[in-house]
């Protein structure tokens, strides 16, 4: 797989969590609580501006889904090995209100990730 583009949506952000398989994978599904290996890509939904990614850091990235923002804990799960999905997450599912402390508090996210692996 290469590093995704995420397209600029435009519109309003969403109020929910919006759930949408790019590849629907092949191997193991990830359950709730599960730790993850994914590549992934990150923009703020306003701008389309880059925050962060794993492809930039030439390496896939493992955790436990508990540590995650509360959107990848809802977004992962169901996702197979070898699949894409693309979640768009509203702040009170990513980093807060505006003003709550994180430099991404009170922005829409969006995320591309690919399933590597999962255990």
């Amino acid at each position: 797989m290469t590093k995704p583009e995420i397209d600029f949506q435009g519109g309003p952000p969403p109020t929910e969590l919006v759930v949408a398989d790019l590849a629907v994978g092949e191997g193991a599904e990830a359950a709730p609580g599960a730790t993850v290996e994914v590549h992934y890509v990150g923009v703020e939904f306003e701008t389309g501006e880059e925050f962060d990614s794993s492809w930039n850091r030439g390496e896939t990235i493992e955790f436990p889904l508990r540590n995650l923002i509360q959107g990848w804990q809802q977004g992962i799960p169901g996702m197979k090995v070898g699949g894409r999905r693309q979640l768009t997450v509203p702040p009170e599912l990513a980093y807060g209100p505006a003003g709550a402390g994180h430099r991404l508090s009170g922005k829409t996210l969006v995320f591309v990730i690919d399933l590597v692996g999962t255990r």
